[in-house]
């Protein structure tokens, strides 16, 4: 990633994978997309290419069948572009580039790839936008809501019936039934499931049964654990558990324009930047791992597959400022991408 010699304002990570297991970093100052190969022994990433996005590229998305690579554009004209993945050696070949309602931090896809859902942390909007058979996303979408402060990710479960949206500006996570046949978003009952105040929910995973959903808090610095229940969709939550190193301790305040105004302190250096951001399980359901940018470090839990519980085991030193993660398909790797590591 020699592109990092300017740091990048954020990053993401996604993976294709058929005999061989590919890794795609955008990269927003540089305004590419890095398409490397993982050993599946040692773990070493080699750089095939970099591929040409635009301004502010950020974050990424794959198509169920893993045949193409959404990336938005958080600079104007807000878009997203498609691109078509070559399975033999994971080159990327732009086929589409669409114009996106507003500037959208988050992207994702639904279970049939029909849908491209995402939500505009600025804007305070969720959108869902048709895609087409051979890829191409239509520009006319099919819904855009107003919705609370900062909206920061969305994903529809693994039933394909079920939609959810954290918004770290109100602590509340937005429940919504999803149509597949038409990508109508509808408020389920009850619309929200409220947070800690302050907490600020940002990113989330399914484990793979789809019976409990982790919600990734950025500004407490703790993992939400909830139980689905899979005929209403609606979230209880069983467990929440700090994502912060023992020897931190993190109380934060905000200011009336939601800043923090205030930083946890690791020794004798205080520490400026936001926790925790990214938050993935792995195929098998048995471990998960959350990336936390203030001191650089990844948190592993182990998850109880009956129970949904999580089990602190540690956090590990990786590059500065984790800001995207993810997990190879063979669960033998976590891929971090160091916002200002280079």
């Amino acid at each position: 990633m020699a592109a990092l010699l300017i740091p990048v304002l954020s990053m993401g990570i996604n993976q294709s994978y058929s005999k061989e297991t590919f890794v795609y970093v955008s990269n927003g100052e540089d305004g590419d997309i890095s398409v490397m190969k993982l050993d599946p022994e040692t773990g070493d990433l080699k750089i095939m290419e970099k591929v040409p996005a635009g301004p502010n590229v950020k974050h990424m998305a794959l198509s169920p069948d893993h045949r193409f690579l959404y990336a938005s554009i958080r600079s104007e004209p807000f878009s997203v572009i498609t691109y078509l993945i070559n399975s033999e050696n994971g080159n990327l070949t732009q086929i589409s580039k669409e114009l996106l309602p507003h500037n959208m931090a988050y992207i994702s896809v639904d279970q049939t790839g029909r849908f491209l859902l995402s939500v505009s942390y600025t804007d305070a909007k969720i959108a869902v936008n048709p895609v087409e058979l051979d890829g191409f996303v239509k520009s006319e979408p099919v819904q855009v809501i107003s919705t609370g402060p900062n909206p920061h990710s969305i994903l529809v479960d693994r039933s394909n019936q079920f939609a959810y949206v954290p918004h770290l500006g109100n602590a509340q996570i937005k429940q919504f039934l999803f149509n597949e046949s038409t990508g109508v978003l509808t408020p389920n009952d009850p619309e929200v499931v409220y947070t800690k105040d302050g907490s600020g929910p940002r990113h989330f995973d399914f484990s793979p049964n789809n019976r409990f959903v982790y919600v990734s808090n950025e500004i407490d610095g703790m993992v939400y654990s909830y139980k689905i229940d899979n005929n209403t969709g609606n979230l209880t939550e069983i467990q929440r558990i700090s994502a912060m190193p023992p020897n931190i301790s993190l109380e934060p305040s905000t200011t009336a324009d939601g800043d923090r105004d205030d930083a946890p302190e690791m020794g004798d250096e205080k520490i400026t930047s936001f926790g925790v951001a990214d938050i993935h399980i792995t195929p098998d359901g048995k471990w998960l791992y959350v990336s936390e940018r203030a001191t650089s470090t990844i948190t592993a839990f182990g998850v109880g597959l009956t129970s949904g519980n999580l089990t602190y085991i540690g956090n590990y030193d990786t590059e500065k400022i984790p800001r995207g993660i993810n997990i190879d398909p063979r669960c033998n790797f976590v891929i971090a991408a160091g916002q200002e590591s280079g």
